[in-house]
């Protein structure tokens, strides 16, 4: 049982720095940044991580703007002298309000984290 545990875990960590090492470069980087979030989603829903659902509704909103970023990208773009307009790239708009989302939470588990540890560190020492 503690190995499967430690494998998720393991899976979770891959799928932060996937996640991390795709934000260096958000538009050649968004298939890793999807593949990172899969990750996370699939370790937190495995694991029964109380933030699960909130993992997997950034993967739906980032799977379907990555998905129109290529095909937008591959029409030529939108906007300027493309044949298609601004409001276009409102379909594209799920991708970086899932990603974020995502560092939102990525920020908030980290620093809870940090407050128990600490707390945890301070009530044994009395």
């Amino acid at each position: 049982m503690w190995q499967k545990n430690r494998l998720l875990k393991i899976l979770y960590i891959i799928g932060i720095v996937a996640f991390l090492i795709g934000a260096v470069d958000p538009l050649e980087g968004s298939v890793v940044i999807l593949a990172g979030i899969a990750c996370i989603s699939i370790s937190t829903f495995l694991i029964k991580d109380r933030h699960w659902k909130i993992f997997l509704l950034s993967l739906l909103m980032i799977v379907p703007g990555v998905f129109f970023l290529f095909y937008f990208s591959s029409l030529g773009g939108f906007g300027g002298t493309s044949s298609l307009s601004w409001w276009w790239g409102l379909l594209v708009l799920p991708y970086p309000v899932g990603w974020l989302l995502t560092v939102i939470l990525l920020l908030i588990r980290a620093f809870k984290k940090k407050e128990k540890t600490s707390s945890n560190d301070i009530s044994s020492q009395s």
